[in-house]
């Protein structure tokens, strides 16, 4: 079965492309083309936004009844749930995840999504009367933001999609979505979908397309809100432009968050834990916890327990359900954290595990070794920039609130852990950390609870009632008391 296509999804149907320039989906295991798709391009977005507006502007969806948008996204919720595996199997193939974490977080974590924003818009307050505080009664209404640009990264390109489609569809927003040219296949199933739920035409158009089209989807004047996923660096561009049309924005950014470990934590369980929230996505994970913070008097011990942890990862085939690190989305990356590795031992950081050169057993596919550092400082490079792959700085401490400095002493505030024995030490600790999410004893996201960062990690939530509201606009109603 082939996976190229040759159209984009706008106006509710396959439209063809403006030029003839494609995308190679390339298989970062094999390094071999696995599919061929349009490239967008400014003509393409143009095409995409004027549905968009036309489908918000004049169309049926921002004037349903909040309760007959429900019952559409609930049928699409219905059809992805018989696609979870198809869908996973498709972002492994496209960006090389794991199947062990695909068929975790690259496929039904996004249908748990669309879940519990369906119970969110079912009790949230899209009009509320208020006593007025000089008269009579105010109406609060929340009211869709409009024509929403919808841009994923292609670490978990799914999951990131339906965090800004789904809760815009609820509000009654339209959407362009721009797929990551790494990662466009996922999409179009996702396309496929939407239309057999009885999406109308124009609410959701899907154009994959680099980064100078993405720039001009950003400016576009028919775009109402930007929502995008991605580099710090890339968000400050983003809010930059949508600062000067004062456009609605919603950044989810990097991180470089620490895990800290207390000198009463079970170790086998925290490192155990840890093979998840500092290595999941092959550490392609914005919320990877790749600061390991451990005491001084522990640190020895800390350090052989992570280093026997890590080596003993299974590294290979991503589809190999005993995979546990697989390839870099592409070669670049790859490039990227070899660098970064090269730069740790000229900083003076010691390797315990991995280093530069492919994994043993492997002579192709954009792999590296799952590495990790030790006598970090970290005011090193490696411990204050995001690497976006396997690499770990474990980092000593003095004592608990010297833990808490160094977890703070970043541009990043994102995620982090603390491990421990003692729940009410852990949760002392996770009110200091200046971050947006945090675990004690574990890491997750729970969908009814809003994500996202501190400082350099973003602007707004995702998730929860604070997600969906990030959707809406706010109008104040005022009426006038009744004649006599």
């Amino acid at each position: 079965m082939t996976l190229d296509r040759d159209a984009f999804f706008i106006d509710g149907g396959w439209a063809a492309p403006a030029t003839t320039d494609t995308l190679q989906v390339v298989s970062p295991h094999t390094e071999e083309v696995v599919a061929t798709v349009p490239e967008g391009s400014a003509a393409d977005v143009d095409a995409a936004v004027a549905a968009a507006r036309r489908a918000f502007d004049e169309g049926p969806w921002p004037r349903m009844a909040p309760e007959e948008r429900i019952e559409v996204v609930q049928a699409f919720s219905a059809l992805y749930a018989g696609k979870l595996a198809e869908m996973a199997d498709l972002i492994t193939t496209e960006m090389g995840a794991p199947t062990s974490f695909a068929n975790l977080a690259q496929s039904p974590a996004p249908w748990m999504q669309i879940e519990a924003f369906l119970g969110i818009a079912r009790a949230f307050p899209w009009e509320e009367r208020r006593p007025g505080a000089l008269g009579p009664e105010v109406i609060v209404r929340r009211e869709p933001v409009g024509v929403v640009a919808a841009i994923p990264p292609w670490n978990v390109p799914q999951f990131t999609t339906i965090s800004k489609v789904v809760p815009a569809l609820l509000a009654g927003d339209t959407v362009v979505v721009k797929p990551a040219p790494e990662t466009p296949l996922d999409a179009y199933l996702m396309a496929e979908l939407l239309a057999e739920a009885g999406v109308p035409a124009g609410v959701v158009n899907i154009v994959a397309a680099g980064r100078e089209v993405g720039a001009h989807l950003v400016a576009h004047p028919g775009i109402d809100k930007v929502a995008f996923t991605g580099s710090t660096a890339a968000g400050r561009t983003i809010a930059a432009v949508c600062g000067e049309q004062l456009k609605r924005v919603s950044l989810e950014l990097g991180g470089k968050s620490a895990a800290i470990v207390l000198d009463d934590a079970d170790l086998a369980e925290t490192m155990e834990g840890l093979k998840f929230t500092a290595l999941m996505n092959s550490g392609q994970a914005c919320v990877a916890q790749t600061r390991i913070l451990a005491s001084r008097r522990n640190y020895d011990t800390v350090v052989e327990a992570l280093a026997e942890t890590v080596a003993g990862m299974a590294v290979g085939d991503p589809a190999d359900p005993a995979t546990e690190v697989g390839p870099m989305v592409a070669q670049r990356q790859q490039e990227r954290v070899e660098k970064y590795i090269a730069l740790g031992q000229e900083e003076g950081a010691r390797v315990v595990v991995g280093g530069n050169g492919m994994p043993e057993g492997l002579d192709r596919g954009w792999y590296v070794r799952p590495t990790v550092f030790a006598d970090v400082d970290n005011r090193m490079r490696i411990a204050q920039e995001e690497i976006f792959g396997p690499v770990l700085s474990v980092i000593p401490y003095d004592d608990v609130d010297d833990a808490v400095r160094i977890a703070n002493d970043s541009d990043y505030g994102l995620a982090g852990t603390v491990w421990t024995s003692d729940a009410d030490a852990g949760l002392d600790v996770a009110r200091r950390v200046r971050a947006g999410t945090y675990g004690v004893n574990t890491y997750t996201m729970d969908f009814a609870a809003p994500f996202g960062g501190h400082k350099a990690s973003g602007l707004g939530r995702e998730f929860g009632p604070e997600g969906l509201a990030q959707y809406t606009e706010l109008k104040s109603v005022y009426t006038s008391a009744p004649a006599m």
